[in-house]
């Protein structure tokens, strides 16, 4: 199992004490989450370039935000399609309020979405935000973390769609590098910080379900 960090308290923020590169080692990872117990926090899937976000946003008109593409769409549903081939199954799914999460979530899980501002973007849709999130946003930082740290119902695992600004304010500025479809794997923690497991790559669901040879 690759280890990518261990987050420790320094007063209100966590910090990454360890980041290893590579795969994500889903040979030890999937009967892990087939058991349940873990939250799995996704960036979005690729979006439509091309369109931008108003602000403040305008949550009932989707054309003053940026809506996945189709090459996101697909993505999504053929990651929701081999997780549960895989015998992962989904708890709770929180999404942010913004279209373009709540979507990702509902083709990945097939499932009811719970849309909580605390996982909408806190960059406020800006571009430079979104190019280098700087993770400075403690409040939403400390309210993500307490979503990761909610224990799943037996035998499910809990799915976050947030942004990668989001990401960054939670688990710290080196994590805005998080692409679209990534998964990171936490293990809730009741007495501290969450633990990550691993990072996941979308295109790596899909490869690891492939007959191999």
């Amino acid at each position: 199992m690759r280890r990518l960090g261990q987050f420790v308290s320094v007063g209100a923020f966590l910090w990454l004490t360890s980041l290893t590169s590579g795969a994500a080692d889903l040979d030890a990872l999937v009967p892990m989450l087939k058991q349940g117990g873990y939250v799995l926090v996704i960036r979005h899937v690729a979006t439509d370039d091309s369109q931008k976000d108003a602000f403040p946003f305008v949550l009932d008109d989707m054309k003053k935000q940026r809506q996945l593409s189709e090459q996101g769409r697909q993505t999504a549903r053929e990651m929701g399609a081999t997780i549960k081939a895989l015998g992962i199954s989904f708890g709770q799914v929180y999404t942010s309020q913004l279209n373009r999460a709540l979507e990702t979530g509902s083709l990945l899980s097939g499932s009811q979405t719970i849309a909580v501002r605390e996982l909408t973007d806190s960059g406020a849709g800006s571009t430079s935000a979104m190019a280098k999130p700087t993770g400075a946003n403690a409040k939403i930082g400390s309210a993500v973390r307490d979503l990761v740290n909610a224990a799943p119902k037996f035998g499910f695992n809990n799915l976050l769609v947030t942004h990668k600004t989001n990401i960054a304010d939670a688990f710290g500025k080196e994590f805005g590098n998080v692409t679209e479809g990534e998964a990171l794997v936490f293990k809730p923690n009741t007495s501290g910080p969450p633990t990550l497991i691993d990072r996941v790559q979308a295109s790596e669901w899909t490869a690891h379900a492939r007959p191999r040879t």
